[in-house]
C-alpha cells in the first residue's frame, strides 16, 4: 500500500504543479496584453498631461510665435469625422452580418462578401484615402469632412461584419426555433430576440472598429486635409485630432511638440472613455432587460 500510497501523492503534486504553472503563464500573458497599454499611456501622460489646461479645449491653435492655444478644431473635428463614420459603418456592417449568419449561409454570395469583407480588412489605409480623393475628392472639387467621413465609414465596416457575424453565429440555435414556433417572423425573430442576444459582442465589434478609426491620419490627408479653424461643415474641409497631431509632431517649434503629446493623450483618453461608457450602457440595458 506504501508505494500506491506514494505514486498517488507524487501525481498530485505534479497535476498541483502543473495547474500552478499554467495559472502562472496565463497571469503573465494577461500582464503581457495590458502592460503595453498602461506602458503607453503612463508615458503619455508624463509627455503631455502638463500642456493639457482650459485654452487646450477650447482655443483653436495660435499662430507660431505666440504661445498657448489649443486645439479645438481638432477635437470638434475628429467628433464629426467619427459621427459621419459610423452613421456610415455601423448600420452597413451590422447588416452585411446579419445577411451572412442568417440569410446567405452556404450561399455564392455570402461566400463573395465574406472574402470581400476580409480583403478590404487588409487594405491599408492611405489606399482607402487615394480611393475616396478618386471618388469623392477629384469629383467634388475639394476637400471635404464628408470625404473624410466615407473614408473611416468604409474602414468601419469589415471589422463590424465580421464581428456582428462570427456573434450571432454563437447564439444557440434553439433561441431561432423557439421564437419561430411561437409564430414570430423569421426577420423580426433576427432583429428583436438573436441580434439583441448577440449584442455585447456587436458593440464590442463595432467599438474596435471606432477605435480603429479614431487614430487614423493617412487617409484624412487625402479627404479632409485639416482646417486651422473651428468649422463643422461637411462640405468643407475640417481639422481632426490624428492630423493636428502629426502636423504639430514634424514642426521644430517645442510649443507645437508639448500640443502634439498633449493631443495624443487626450486622443487615447477619448477612445478608452468611449468605449467603456458604451459597453457599460450596453450591459445594464441587458441586465435590465434579462431583469
Amino acid at each position: 500500500m506504501k508505494p500506491a500510497t506514494q505514486r498517488n501523492r507524487t501525481r498530485s503534486t505534479v497535476r498541483m504543479l502543473v495547474d500552478h504553472l499554467a495559472t502562472a503563464l496565463a497571469v503573465l500573458a494577461t500582464i503581457l496584453v495590458v502592460a503595453p497599454l498602461v506602458a503607453i499611456f503612463v508615458y503619455l501622460l508624463f509627455k503631455g498631461a502638463s500642456s493639457l489646461n482650459l485654452a487646450f479645449f477650447f482655443e483653436i491653435p495660435k499662430p507660431v510665435g505666440e504661445s498657448g492655444g489649443g486645439m479645438a478644431n481638432a477635437i470638434v473635428g475628429s467628433g464629426v469625422l467619427l459621427g459621419v463614420a459610423s452613421l456610415i459603418g455601423v448600420p452597413i456592417g451590422i447588416g452585411g452580418g446579419i445577411f451572412l449568419a442568417e440569410f446567405g449561409r452556404g450561399t455564392r454570395l455570402a461566400n463573395a462578401v465574406r472574402f470581400t469583407a476580409d480583403v478590404l480588412n487588409g487594405v491599408p489605409s492611405i489606399v482607402m484615402g487615394i480611393a475616396i480623393y478618386s471618388l469623392i475628392v477629384f469629383n467634388q472639387g475639394h476637400f471635404s469632412a464628408l470625404a473624410g467621413g466615407v473614408a473611416l465609414g468604409i474602414m468601419m465596416i469589415p471589422t463590424v461584419t465580421r464581428t456582428t457575424e462570427e456573434m450571432l453565429l454563437m447564439v444557440p440555435h434553439a433561441i431561432r426555433e423557439a421564437a419561430l414556433g411561437l409564430g414570430v417572423p423569421n426577420w423580426r425573430s433576427v432583429l428583436s430576440i438573436t441580434l439583441k442576444t448577440a449584442s455585447p459582442g456587436v458593440i464590442t465589434g463595432c467599438m474596435l472598429a471606432f477605435a480603429r478609426v479614431a487614430g487614423e491620419t493617412a487617409p484624412l490627408l487625402f479627404t479632409a486635409l485639416g482646417n486651422q479653424f473651428m468649422s463643422v461643415n461637411l462640405n468643407r474641409p475640417i481639422q481632426a485630432l490624428p492630423l493636428q497631431i502629426y502636423l504639430f509632431a514634424i514642426s521644430p517649434y517645442d510649443d507645437q511638440h508639448r500640443l502634439a503629446w498633449a493631443g495624443a493623450l487626450v486622443l487615447i483618453a477619448l477612445i478608452v472613455i468611449a468605449v467603456s461608457l458604451v459597453r457599460y450602457v450596453a450591459s445594464r440595458g441587458i441586465l435590465k432587460g434579462a431583469s
